[in-house]
């Protein structure tokens, strides 16, 4: 953590580098390891859409050392078991949008996406609206997954 409180490394502008720097709850911080976060994401697909990030500024999945891509990687499985013990979704969407032609939205600071789904969750606001339907309100969403972390 003292890598991230340094400021060291961290990006002008990057919300992925300036989110460890928050109070969790008003970073929507989940749950912290030594080299990687989880968040929940501020404009979900689903429900207790999650992001596994790295505190390092990296683009590339390739880039993460050893270290990181093992609690990546356990955090992700975390994520999974903790989001279905509060939610109990039907499925998973696991995945990363490797550079902007892949569709990330901040393509310069890797994250991955995990997004629980339900059969049938698909609906017509996104579609007409551009806008998404949410149950409840994102930090109560995020006390609901860290007290369960």
């Amino acid at each position: 953590m003292a890598y991230v409180s340094s400021g060291e490394n961290q990006q002008r502008g990057c919300p992925f580098c300036r989110i460890p720097t928050l109070e969790d709850r008003q970073g929507l911080v989940v749950a912290r390891g030594e080299l990687n976060f989880v968040v929940l994401n501020l404009y979900p697909y689903n429900p207790g859409h999650l992001m596994v990030v790295p505190y390092r500024h990296i683009a590339d999945y390739s880039d993460l050392t050893d270290a990181e891509l093992t609690e990546f990687s356990a955090l992700t499985r975390r994520a999974l078991s903790v989001i279905r013990s509060v939610s109990n979704p039907h499925g998973f969407n696991i995945g990363i949008n490797a550079g902007a032609a892949a569709g990330a939205g901040i393509a310069p600071h890797l994250h991955q996406h995990v997004v629980p789904r339900w059969s049938g969750d698909a609906n017509f606001m996104p579609v007409v609206a551009q806008t998404k339907v949410l149950p409840e309100l994102l930090p109560t969403t995020r006390d609901r997954l860290a007290e369960a972390w």
